[in-house]
């Protein structure tokens, strides 16, 4: 991303060359050399730092690589744009300040950032949930029609942005991670879960991205971000971030000991399969963590408990968890051959899964049928799944015919619908599945961060931009997250449930609400508040008064700023 100033040329010139495509002029750094013992001779990495100037040789536009590695350069000032647009858009801006200052996510930002710096970083987490965007060269629009945090409503360009998350310390986003948990009640018995994702990268020489097991594989290196969750209160508690190298069974010990040092002591973990393993199991009980973890049917662990169990719960009408549509029962045993403590086996059954997991099982099984049949007389080998479903026969090297496994097809077939949870702790069918499903907010969370937050990818150029983008990330999660659960509870309220009580369909909602400016250059409510905007406003407990409040206060604001 090229910058909107000029700069001069650096004086290193034994590090700087230009390169000419066209009618541009590219300025080239030379930021590591490297004997290459096979060529004999010095190779230069080099990377593109800006482009030079049409009108003035002397002078250059920088990108963000120039940011990087010519830190020392003075930057000339940003340029102004202090005019707005004469219509503004304030009622998700208004959502989320209260939000904000009902968590009190200012006052404690404020300890680590001056009044400069907290002003446009609440802008960031603000615009990341309304524009559902990070990129930072559409910031400039996105203030141009809102109201905004910054001393006097002033509107940065995209290259002081580059220029603020270059200057995000790890000292100041620990610093708001201390302060956020440390306000909480640790007496209080939590059960966190705990989630991973991984995120493609890009551009930029970023040190922690490195090639792993995406679950998007885009063919990008990834880093991989985790975040711990208060599942009672739903709300985001911390997060890390590890190179993509790294799997989550091997991270979740490291994510154990940070949930200590921020003082937690009385709490529990509810996790995904992704995290079952013996050793981690083992680290939770010397801490004296209880756990809650799913485990599909299919798996080898648990399918013998379900036949020994299967159909004796049922039909039973006091093992039905209606809420969750499931029948449910419990069961003690060892989790592994050299467990010393009995875990808790709460196996159940769903008719809707199985209708759904039986279909699955039927079309794939049919699938494979079908792309067997194109092979026949034909030299082919089959992969693991084929020989898992099916008998091969040969004729010397070619493929004659298949023949189906009944007995594993018809094995899987009866496991459908199936699935058990497995508890540390004592407690019955209906209050695991109860803890488990709390779960489904922290997996919205995950989909709203890639989705809504735009944060599928980080387009940035060096680790501390990266970092800075993340915090801003996290922040920005705890706000919308505030705003999904009220949404959520307002919704269980109403007879009908409209469509508009969702995140994204509120926000745009909300943006509806808008002051103009007039002749006389003072802002005003433009219209009414409307009937569906007053029941999404009565999920944060507001009223069309305090709306037309804040509007003044906006207004008066403003009077000063233009």
């Amino acid at each position: 991303m090229y910058l909107d100033y000029l700069v001069k040329l650096p004086e290193n010139t034994g590090k700087i060359t230009t390169n000419k495509k066209k009618d541009t002029t590219y300025i080239e750094y030379a930021y590591e050399r490297k004997y290459d013992p096979t060529k004999k001779y010095t190779v230069s990495k080099r990377t593109t730092i800006g482009k030079l100037s049409k009108d003035d040789l002397t002078l250059m536009i920088p990108n963000e690589n120039f940011l990087k590695y010519f830190p020392e350069i003075e930057l000339p000032e940003t340029k102004d744009r202090s005019h707005r647009s004469s219509c503004l858009r304030i009622g998700s801006h208004i959502i989320i300040k209260k939000i904000m200052n009902d968590y009190k996510i200012p006052e404690m930002l404020s300890d680590y950032f001056n009044d400069k710096e907290l002003g446009l970083l609440l802008d960031m987490i603000s615009y990341s949930i309304i524009a559902e965007s990070n990129a930072n060269q559409y910031y400039p629009d996105y203030a141009y029609n809102h109201p905004l945090f910054t001393n006097d409503m002033r509107i940065y360009s995209d290259s002081k942005i580059s220029d603020f998350l270059n200057s995000i310390t790890e000292d100041q986003s620990l610093g708001f991670l201390n302060s956020w948990n440390e306000r909480r009640n640790h007496r209080e018995k939590l059960y966190f879960s705990y989630d991973s994702t991984n995120k493609n990268c890009q551009a930029g020489d970023i040190e922690i991205v490195e090639y792993g097991k995406a679950k998007i594989d885009a063919g990008t290196p990834i880093f991989n971000y985790a975040i711990a969750y208060d599942n009672k209160n739903s709300e985001p508690l911390f997060y890390e971030k590890y190179p993509g190298s790294i799997t989550d069974v091997a991270q979740l010990k490291h994510m154990v000991d940070k949930a200590k040092g921020y003082g937690y002591k009385n709490i529990g973990f509810i996790l995904d399969r992704g995290y079952f393993s013996k050793s981690n199991f083992e680290y939770l009980d010397s801490c004296g963590y209880s756990f809650i973890v799913m485990m599909k049917g299919m798996k080898s662990l648990v399918k013998e408990l379900i036949i020994e169990h299967k159909g004796t719960f049922e039909n039973k009408r006091v093992n039905n968890i209606f809420d969750y549509g499931v029948y449910g029962k419990s069961v003690k045993r060892t989790l592994y051959a050299s467990d010393e403590k009995e875990r808790y086996f709460h196996v159940y059954h769903s008719i809707f899964k199985e209708s759904y997991e039986r279909r699955y099982i039927e079309l794939k099984i049919h699938e494979l049928n079908e792309y067997l049949n194109k092979y026949k007389n034909t030299e082919k080998e089959f992969n693991s799944t084929v020989d898992h479903y099916f008998e091969l026969f040969y004729d010397d090297k070619k493929f004659m015919f298949a023949r189906e496994k009944a007995s594993v097809i018809e094995e899987e077939i009866s496991l459908c619908g199936y699935f058990v949870i497995i508890t540390s702790q004592k407690m019955t069918a209906t209050a695991a599945i109860d803890f488990y499903k709390g779960r489904d907010a922290s997996e919205k969370l995950f989909r709203g961060d890639k989705a809504y937050l735009g944060n599928k990818s980080l387009r940035v150029h060096s680790d501390v931009r990266a970092a800075s983008k993340i915090f801003i990330e996290f922040v920005a999660l705890i706000v919308r997250n505030k705003i999904y659960t009220c949404l959520r509870e307002e919704k269980k309220k109403l007879s009908k449930k409209p469509n508009f009580m969702t995140v994204p369909a509120a926000l745009k909602e909300l943006e509806k609400i808008e002051m103009i400016r007039q002749l006389d250059q003072v802002y005003r409510l433009d219209h009414a508040v409307t009937s569906n905007q007053k029941k999404i406003l009565n999920a944060f407990e507001m009223t069309e008064n305090y709306i037309k409040h804040k509007s003044i206060e906006i207004s008066n604001q403003l009077k000063g700023c233009e």
